[in-house]
């Protein structure tokens, strides 16, 4: 009896031994788990982006959505023209720059512009393309493609291009004329070349005139970083809708300084369509030489006035002349549109349809004086003279 005990007892302890081991060294091969109980995770894991067929949703604030709505109808350009020194403001003096991009040599630049249509027509500046000899256009999705110029107007400094391509992903125009100082923007180019690039910022002001750049101006002014090679990009608000071409900078360096300007939609849908549709773009002209009015030349004139446009020229034989406008008449409505300065003198005369009249309202001494104007169509703008006479 004890000899039986003595045997069970050390088979048990044997057995208890080869427990130990296997739960110690192969705790699979028994059951046996590891470390305890596994542990419960309190925090939502997101599946893997495409997992499920659906991108990682953008944080609240985020401009993602309407960046990766415009940014394939973004394009950048590089001509084989050299920039005319003429038009490239020395970098030492705080001045408005058109912003080309790094030149790679004596025939070559960069810059941007924005796929409108489908069937690939582009717009884009004038200066980008001014004298070019080959245009190449990359596209947002790694393609290189030759392009024409369509036309061309200097007035607005905008251009039209074309690619052989279809099918494109064209950008959806937005609403420029309901701007608002404060609005959210994003400005989409190739700035220095180094590849498509997104800024964003606010509307700093609107209805920008008398800076000296186009002969029509109306620029959407901007802080979103704009830099070399952003000529012809897109402006585009916070859904990804375009609102202008970015077309310069006021800097001291060259670089941005937190002031750009961009030629609203509205302007530009409208040179658009007359290139594309006619090769011109069609502007009314009454042939006058309009000068802001300013209280030193109303005292000097002894003018009855204080506001408005005087008339320092009339062409002789013109549509302003065979009206009877006289030098020293003062502009003060065009139609039933008043106008305070030559901006808005040249813009609403250009607005107006050659061959139809008009009645313009002049001061002339102490007498407002209407008087009915027909319109003609406005000569082609001259590259180096650009501010010629309305």
């Amino acid at each position: 009896m004890r000899r039986l005990w003595l045997v069970f007892s050390q088979a048990v302890t044997v057995a208890l031994a080869v427990v130990f081991v296997l739960a110690t060294l192969k705790p699979q091969w028994i059951g046996a788990p590891v470390g305890g109980p596994p542990v419960q995770l309190s925090i939502a894991q997101a599946p893997p982006s495409g997992a499920s067929g659906a991108s990682t949703p953008p944080s609240p604030g985020s401009f993602a959505p309407a960046a990766r709505r415009a940014s394939p109808s973004v394009v950048s350009v590089v001509t084989s023209a050299a920039v005319d020194p003429k038009r490239k403001p020395n970098p030492a003096e705080p001045w408005f720059h058109r912003y080309f991009g790094d030149q790679e040599g004596p025939t070559s630049g960069t810059g941007s512009a924005v796929i409108v249509s489908p069937d690939g027509y582009l717009l884009t500046n004038n200066h980008v393309v001014e004298n070019a000899g080959q245009i190449e256009i990359g596209l947002a999705d790694g393609r290189r493609v030759a392009a024409k110029v369509i036309g061309t107007d200097p007035d607005s400094d905008l251009a039209v291009l074309k690619v052989a391509l279809k099918g494109l992903p064209a950008i959806t125009f937005g609403d420029a004329d309901g701007l608002q100082v404060g609005d959210v923007v994003l400005a989409i180019g190739n700035p220095f070349n180094v590849g498509q690039t997104v800024t964003s910022g606010i509307v700093s002001a609107v209805g920008r005139t008398g800076l000296g750049l186009n002969t029509f101006e109306n620029f959407i002014q901007t802080d979103a970083a704009i830099n070399p090679g952003n000529s012809g990009g897109a402006l585009v608000d916070a859904t990804g809708q375009l609102l202008g071409i970015n077309t310069a900078i006021y800097s001291r360096s060259g670089g941005s300084m937190g002031i750009g300007f961009a030629i609203p939609v509205s302007t530009a849908r409208q040179v658009m369509e007359g290139l594309i549709t006619e090769g011109v773009v069609t502007r009314g002209w009454i042939g006058v030489q309009p000068s802001d009015l300013t209280p030193d030349m109303a005292e000097s004139f002894k003018l009855k006035v204080d506001h408005g446009v005087l008339i320092t020229g009339v062409l002789q034989d013109g549509p302003a002349s065979a009206a009877g406008m006289q030098p020293g008449d003062v502009v003060l409505k065009v139609g039933r549109s008043a106008v305070a300065n030559t901006a808005q003198l040249l813009n609403a005369v250009a607005a107006l349809k050659p061959l139809s009249s008009v009645v313009i309202t002049v001061q002339r001494g102490e007498q407002a004086v209407d008087l009915t104007v027909k319109v003609a169509q406005r000569p082609k703008a001259k590259v180096a003279g650009r501010k010629s006479a309305e």
